[in-house]
């Protein structure tokens, strides 16, 4: 499988790039998902991310048609982060924008539960058919109770029916569903929102969100995060200010 991985002004995009399998992605495919998702890790330079899929699928998940992978021996020895290696979240230090442009289905609905902001077309889908083939969508069936309320994830769980995008927004999955013409512009709307902010303050906030949420609130905001004391610590936070003082837009060093 192909996947197109770029980096221009800050953002990296990167694209399941399989059209004549919806995007299927295979364990070759997982492997070269992990590698990406470790190089924007330790790039300095890369504020944001945008995942989509190439033609008319974002992603219909794990390719069936692969041979020689048993569930029980997949499950065994998945990524720890879950399907795609971001299914379960937060392996990112920065904003990762899901670009919806098709169907998102089984594993590839749970790469979009590991974004962090998803933008849909209108003529999206969701759905996890696993059940319907025997098969258990392992990162869902944890992550999707955790993200809406119970009712809502096992209507989706137990039947292994498609919802459309605006049935998505209405439960929260998503932060907005567009005409498909106009998917481009919104996301790139995201996407210049990010860049707005100063990274580290983006990194801290993102942490914070997926590093505390076992903890109580008291212990959560107290937590001396890394990524916390760092923004708190930064030139940025001083050049923010300023900034502010001067009537100015800020310039970022991301130090």
């Amino acid at each position: 499988m192909s996947i197109d991985f770029e980096v221009s002004g800050g953002v990296a995009r990167v694209t399941l790039n399989r059209p004549d399998r919806l995007n299927a992605i295979d364990r070759a495919a997982e492997a070269a998902l992990a590698e990406i998702w470790d190089r924007i890790e330790s790039d300095a330079g890369i504020r944001c991310v945008v995942l989509t899929g190439a033609g008319r699928a974002f992603c219909a998940g794990a390719d069936m048609k692969e041979e020689g992978v048993e569930g029980l021996e997949y499950w065994a020895d998945a990524d720890p982060w879950g399907f795609g290696g971001i299914a379960l979240g937060g392996r990112l230090s920065v904003p990762l924008i899901a670009r919806v442009n098709g169907p998102a289905l089984g594993g590839g609905f749970e790469m979009v539960l590991g974004c962090d902001l998803v933008v849909a077309a209108e003529n999206a889908v969701f759905g996890l058919p696993e059940p319907r083939v025997g098969r258990v969508p392992l990162d869902a069936r944890v992550a999707l109770p955790r993200l809406i309320p119970r009712a809502l994830a096992l209507s989706v769980l137990l039947t292994g029916r498609r919802i459309g995008a605006a049935e998505a927004l209405d439960y929260g999955l998503i932060n907005q569903a567009v005409p498909a013409d106009g998917l481009d512009a919104a996301v790139d709307g995201w996407v210049a929102d990010v860049l707005a902010c100063a990274p580290l303050s983006l990194k801290a906030v993102k942490r914070s969100v997926y590093d505390t949420a076992h903890m109580g609130l008291a212990e959560a905001r107290n937590a001396r995060l890394p990524a916390l004391t760092a923004a708190l610590r930064s030139r940025d936070a001083d050049e923010g200010v300023l900034a502010f003082r001067e009537k100015r837009a800020p310039v970022w060093t991301g130090s």
